[in-house]
């Protein structure tokens, strides 16, 4: 489920007039910079450094290469020299492509004792970075701008990031989600305009009745299901008790029906991620938890009860953060622990994803006691203590807002020994009391996407690419300025929609 490396284009702007010496020099120094980059950035990308542009009409021929292959999910540019603007006019109003604007230079220091003009026409970054931003803002065309030298590791971590961003958002263009029966009755936030979403995020969400489901799950083999058991034991604790309670064991073998039917679902469909609801399981023998813990866990993005925002935005992060340390899950806020410091338990029913544990997870059978009431296997833990992200993708009706949390995962200060779901604790920032009025105020879903390999900038990065609004919760939110920010945006989102 890990997306092949994918490449972002370097693009160097310059003109003419310098003369053949002066271009091979920027060629030979843009060649050095990816190359550079490509060995010291830990890029999740193939960084591809594209000939100098030098006129309108090789930017724009650039620009159209760029929309039509498949492998290009962005484009760096930087102005080596001055690159006058309005040659970049028809370019930019067809590229379809996100892109970074790098304000860098070639050499760090200036060579004080022999610095000349010719020095300085062929090293004018300052000069034509900042002509060449003025026609992106008179354009008003989204972009990300980073500032600094190349070789500096903060440099590095902002193109990683935002190279992991366009990687979602080239996800986003070709997810597919499935949706296993319905909404859970008259709940609000989980539903939304699916047919919005996909002019927004690109993303289709297909809807299928459990019983297409229960089809192919009944047609998985004793001996398919036999070898899942045997990597059941190999991945995670169980106790001898469950291993020698025959009943204990047909609840595993269970899970391992629904998940190896779920997964030829999906990838029959070609389909990166999925919903349930527990108030619709017909045909199903229960509501797969191991099942889709173990789903998530290899990729595929998940949303309960029918949530298909979620689900989409789980596997859009899963995307952006693949190879990074800390991992992604389906998150719910489900309960408080005040007093003190004042926390948040996260969980959810039985779908929280593993790859957020802190240890190696125990598999379990408990019995499921909402909705439907049958005993399911699950993998019980608690999450990594570090900084996190809760992100929340919500429909306004005219528009869409993704809203993040930023908040410190600790570990629980107690065991818990009869809580039969994984779990993760957690102090939003600033404290409970702002973020949770905060995320109150801008209609934040109870649902979220909990991750500790993607940042806050990954996702604004991403926001920017679909055209979103992004609301952030951090350590510097305080509710005055968080109810104004939230006025003045929807003045601005909705001037920006046109009448």
């Amino acid at each position: 489920m890990t997306t092949k490396k994918q490449e972002v284009w370097f693009v160097t702007g310059s003109q003419d007039l310098y003369g053949p010496r002066v271009l091979q020099e920027v060629a030979n120094n843009s060649q050095a910079i990816v190359a550079g980059l490509n060995k010291q950035a830990n890029l999740a990308v193939n960084l591809v450094c594209k000939q100098t542009v030098k006129s309108p009409e090789e930017i724009h021929a650039v620009c159209q290469q760029a929309n039509a292959n498949p492998d290009c999910i962005g484009l760096v540019l930087w102005m080596h020299t001055f690159s006058p603007a309005k040659m970049w006019i028809a370019g930019l109003s067809e590229l379809r492509k996100p892109w970074l604007h790098l304000h860098t230079q070639f050499n760090a220091g200036l060579p004080w004792a022999d610095i000349d003009m010719n020095y300085m026409n062929t090293h004018q970054s300052a000069h034509g970075d900042r002509e060449f931003g003025f026609i992106g803002t008179r354009m008003r065309k989204e972009r990300k701008v980073v500032v600094g030298h190349w070789e500096r590791p903060d440099v590095h971590q902002q193109i990683d990031d935002w190279c992991r961003a366009a990687m979602g958002w080239a996800e986003s263009q070709s997810l597919k989600v499935a949706r296993f029966g319905d909404n859970m009755r008259q709940v609000s936030v989980t539903e939304g305009n699916k047919v919005s979403a996909q002019i927004t995020f690109g993303y289709e969400v297909h809807a299928f009745s459990v019983a297409d489901l229960a089809e192919v799950v009944n047609g998985v083999t004793d001996g398919d299901v036999n070898a899942q058991m045997d990597l059941y034991g190999q991945e995670y604790s169980i106790s001898e008790a469950t291993l020698k309670d025959q009943y204990s064991v047909d609840m595993l073998k269970n899970e391992a029906k629904l998940e190896l039917g779920m997964q030829r679902f999906l990838d029959e469909g070609r389909f990166k991620a999925f919903t349930n609801c527990f108030e619709n399981l017909s045909g199903l023998t229960g509501l797969p938890g191991l099942a889709t813990q173990r789903l998530m866990s290899s990729g595929y993005g998940y949303g309960g009860e029918g949530d298909w925002k979620t689900a989409a935005m789980v596997r859009i992060m899963k995307v952006m953060g693949q190879g990074r340390k800390g991992g992604c899950s389906f998150m719910e806020d489900y309960t408080y622990n005040l007093g003190g410091t004042d926390q948040v338990l996260g969980a959810h029913m039985l779908e929280v994803c593993p790859s957020i544990a802190s240890a190696k997870p125990r598999l379990e059978v408990h019995r499921h006691t909402i909705g439907v009431k049958c005993d399911v296997g699950r993998l019980l833990f608690t999450a990594t203590p570090g900084p996190s992200i809760n992100v929340s993708p919500i429909d306004l009706g005219n528009r869409f807002r993704i809203l993040i949390n930023e908040v410190d995962t600790v570990a629980p200060p107690a065991e818990l020994p009869k809580l039969p779901v994984a779990s993760a604790l957690w102090e939003p920032k600033p404290n409970l009391s702002v973020a949770a009025a905060a995320w109150i105020h801008a209609g934040g879903a109870h649902h979220t996407a909990y991750s500790q390999a993607v940042t806050t900038d990954m996702i604004i990065d991403y926001a920017d690419m679909a055209g979103v609004e992004t609301i952030v919760i951090d350590a510097d939110t305080n509710i005055r300025t968080f109810k104004t920010d939230l006025r003045h945006n929807a003045a601005y989102y909705a001037l920006k929609q046109g009448i």
